[in-house]
């Protein structure tokens, strides 16, 4: 049984502090950032010293393609989403690259990256930019559905981000509360339209830390409105709800950590992410004791599908895709 919180450590290998506060069973995911990562055999010896601490701890990371990618030496360097809609077998490579990801990833002993980016480039949000596949609702399901396909191709869970749209908002929310103006009929028309197109496909949603008033006075992240009535009921999505970190400046509107991890779980988010803040994850950490909050058994679907290996490079499946990518110039 996974907890219901994810948070993250300082540095490229665990301290006493880190393994006392892994062993909490309200702790069910842990998610790295650059700074832990130096190499691919650093990391996987990191992977293999918290399954030591914890073998059901969920491992994610950040690993989208362009400037969002947390793997980097020894890692193919992908290009950002916006680079396959102007190729003319776009889908095709955006499924090979999800593949190769997702390959690259696994072998290491992680679970999943937070991907793909389901929010339309709509050139007005810095946040968002490039992350995207594109501006047109259709064309970014169908690459992001090419990318899902590559992704668990190789045995990984997919999480469509951000839950209904980032892509309007010019604020970014890692340091803002961004507010959008639109109506629910033009959500539904355009940003909405990723979501319920692959809602079938997707493992996980991660809402915005948005708001978006003529629906809710909250982010989508802590609406039931926006989790419940239009993400479960109207679009069917029976998968998994992550939040987005809770320490962004987004999300404060919540309150302190405890009030924002209680409000991401009351609104329906399986598991709420506390990251870059000690004292916030230990804080969220307290409340979720002391409510006794029953995490939600799925989340084990979340788990690496392959047994990956670092030998993976000597695929000739690998050796191909890497070839196409080149061929098509989106990987030096």
């Amino acid at each position: 049984m996974h907890g219901s919180l994810m948070l993250d450590i300082a540095g490229t290998w665990l301290t006493a502090e880190d393994r006392q506060l892994l062993r909490q069973p309200e702790v069910g995911g842990l998610i790295l950032f650059a700074r832990n990562i130096e190499n691919l055999t650093q990391v996987q010896e990191l992977c293999r010293a918290i399954r030591a601490v914890r073998p059901d701890l969920l491992l994610a990371v950040d690993q989208e393609g362009g400037r969002v990618q947390r793997l980097r030496r020894d890692f193919v360097r992908l290009p950002a989403m916006r680079e396959f809609a102007s190729r003319p077998n776009a889908q095709e490579l955006a499924e090979i690259c999800g593949w190769v990801m997702a390959t690259e990833v696994l072998a290491v002993g992680l679970d999943f990256s937070f991907a793909p980016v389901l929010d339309l480039d709509y050139q007005r949000s810095a946040v968002v930019g490039s992350r995207a596949f594109e501006g047109d609702p259709l064309r970014a399901s169908e690459l992001a559905g090419a990318f899902i396909r590559g992704m668990h191709s190789a045995g990984m869970a997919a999480t469509g981000k951000h839950f209904p749209g980032h892509g309007w908002a010019e604020a970014d929310s890692h340091v803002a509360i961004p507010v959008d103006e639109r109506g629910l009929d033009e959500l539904r028309g355009r940003d909405l339209v990723p979501f319920r197109k692959l809602a079938a496909e997707l493992d996980a949603v991660m809402p915005a830390h948005v708001i978006y008033p003529q629906i809710d006075d909250r982010p989508a992240g802590f609406s039931r409105r926006w989790l419940q009535d239009v993400l479960r009921d109207e679009l069917g999505f029976r998968g998994l709800i992550f939040s987005d970190d809770l320490s962004m400046a987004g999300a404060h509107v919540a309150g302190d950590a405890a009030s924002r991890i209680e409000a991401a779980l009351t609104a329906g988010c399986d598991m709420g992410l506390v990251c870059n803040d000690r004292g916030a994850a230990e804080l969220a950490l307290s409340a979720l004791q002391r409510l006794g909050a029953q995490p939600s058994p799925a989340l084990g679907r979340m788990r690496n599908r392959a047994c990956g290996s670092l030998e993976y490079k000597q695929d000739p499946r690998w050796r191909a895709s890497v070839a196409a990518l080149k061929a098509a110039e989106l990987i030096a």
